[in-house]
């Protein structure tokens, strides 16, 4: 009897363990041998195909729309140069200065004047901006320190650092004399009104701009060289009263589309979700069950948790936020273009990315995953090193060279410069431009760009270079070696089996629909 109780309880043991083993190997099953184990169709991986196709086609189009508005901006930021500031020629704006104060006066009361025909002069459909039924006039703004007395000639000042109340501002029919010592900038600064129209012919009703005008007359450096810049603030708002014929029907067209891509998304964020939940369950019943007492190590069991299916989760939820304000910029009642473009842009990128995920479940193309797989680790440890020596090459160019040379003026700059130089790009101008008023610094230039150069193309570069070429080979002759990679799978059956022959496995927890799953011998992972 006792003898029977022993072989019935160890009977009754391997049959949990076999049940919790099919339920894991499922769960690692890929969709077509989902469809082969149990006949169930892959219809997670239908609707990631149809989403991709169909949000794909948002994307363009909605880049179309934002491209029209970004082309409004630019042509109307032209237009404003050429109306607005005299003599003006196109690529001019670095060089664009004055240096005689009739000159500044002549600039203004050109301004002036051809604000006041604006309407009979442009070729666009601009307007001022009325307050009421009275047209707003443009403002003079006037920055300068608090107090101060500079004699130059007898070498002596007395400045007070503060600026006097941020501006004063005027009417132009105000103006009076601009300058003194004291005086930082002057601001032109009006509002010009527009409306977009080339929008009704794709399927959206027109914008209304509001362009608020700034003209700098920039005297920061008190070098005698004023320069002049323009620049635009742009509102975009709904227009008040506006009547379209002929497009409305193809604008809600548009919109039950974005409706459609939001039921997608939302389908394939359900889906991903519940996969994601399994999963963790799963992790934690194997845990409670078999894997307690052999410290497995967390980087195996998070094995269960598909990063996949968190990236399709994001991606879907950076869809659904643009595709709603998509919406909302389609009925007017929205106008943030860049917002939507960063969520769109964002989640399509990521939907994209997914892709690779299908990829990978042929093996002759599968050899970028594994490769980046197994190679992050070693990238990451060698780019924090690197990243200390670029730094430090940032700073101390910023410091030196930043005084005799254009590209290192900031630290963003410098940035730029030193990655174009690893990349091989810009070499020759980045030695060239150097000025050579300092000879201590020019030869510090010339020895920090050799061996900036030296030690990032020839040293760094070809070493991480050699760290994923070795991943790479490392990946390529894995299929065909004695010693498989080791996953949850694998780990779980030989913990099972060591428990089953030590006679100490525990009773497993209740597991849902485990005789219906099937064994799949013909497709054992283990």
């Amino acid at each position: 009897m006792c003898r029977d109780f022993r072989h019935h309880q160890r009977q009754s043991m391997e049959e949990r363990v076999e049940c919790l083993r099919r339920k894991i190997k499922y769960y690692f099953m890929n969709p077509c041998e989902k469809y082969h184990a149990r006949g169930r169709k892959p219809w997670k991986l239908m609707l990631q195909i149809v989403k991709i196709a169909i949000i794909t086609a948002q994307l363009v189009s909605f880049g179309l729309s934002n491209q029209m508005v970004v082309t409004f901006k630019e042509e109307n930021l032209m237009t404003f140069k050429h109306i607005f500031l005299k003599d003006y020629v196109d690529g001019g704006m670095d060089t664009y200065a004055v240096y005689k104060q009739a000159d500044v006066y002549d600039h203004i009361e050109y301004i002036i004047a051809q604000y006041g025909l604006l309407r009979n002069n442009t070729v666009g459909n601009h307007e001022y901006e009325k307050n009421g039924s009275s047209y707003m006039p443009l403002l003079l703004c006037q920055e300068f320190y608090r107090n101060g007395s500079i004699y130059p000639g007898t070498e002596t000042f007395e400045i007070d650092a503060h600026v006097e109340n941020g501006k004063r501002c005027h009417c132009y029919s105000q103006l009076t004399s601009l300058f003194s010592p004291r005086l930082l900038s002057l601001k032109i600064t009006f509002v010009v009104k527009a409306i977009n129209l080339q929008t009704v012919r794709y399927r959206e009703l027109p914008d209304c701009y509001d362009f608020t005008v700034i003209i700098t007359f920039n005297n920061q450096a008190h070098s005698g060289r004023m320069k002049i810049d323009l620049e635009t603030d742009v509102d975009i708002n709904e227009c008040k009263d506006w009547k379209v014929i002929g497009a409305c029907k193809k604008v809600y067209l548009t919109v039950m589309f974005d409706c459609l891509i939001l039921i997608t998304c939302l389908a394939s964020f359900a889906l991903c979700t519940r996969s994601v939940i399994k999963g963790i369950l799963l992790m934690f019943v194997s845990k409670m069950n078999i894997t307690r007492p052999y410290n497995v190590p967390w980087s195996d069991r998070l094995e269960f948790v598909n990063g996949w299916y968190i990236l399709i989760i994001l991606s879907d939820t950076l869809t659904i936020v643009g595709s709603i304000l998509k919406m909302e910029i389609q009925s007017k009642v929205l106008t943030s273009y860049d917002v939507c473009s960063i969520f769109l842009g964002t989640g399509t990128m990521f939907v994209w990315i997914g892709v690779i995920r299908y990829m990978g479940y042929f093996k002759k193309y599968n050899i970028l995953i594994l490769t980046l797989r197994a190679a992050f680790p070693n990238v990451i440890r060698f780019i924090c090193c690197a990243g200390i020596i670029y730094i430090s090459y940032c700073f101390c160019g910023w410091i030196v060279i930043g005084p005799y040379h254009e590209k290192f003026r900031t630290l963003n700059t410098v940035s730029e410069c030193l990655f174009s130089l690893i990349n091989g790009d810009d070499m020759f101008p980045t030695f060239k431009d150097m000025k050579q008023k300092s000879s201590l610094v020019w030869v510090f230039s010339r020895v920090y760009l050799y061996t900036f150069v030296s030690l990032f193309i020839y040293m760094i570069l070809s070493l991480f270079i050699t760290i994923i070429t070795d991943t790479y080979d490392t990946v390529k002759v894995r299929p065909a070696g004695s010693v498989p990679l080791a996953t949850p799978l694998h780990v779980l059956e030989v913990i099972a089996k060591v428990r089953l022959n030590l006679g100490i496995f525990k009773p497993l927890q209740p597991l849902r629909h485990c005789s219906g799953l099937p064994l799949c011998g013909t497709r054992d992972h283990s």
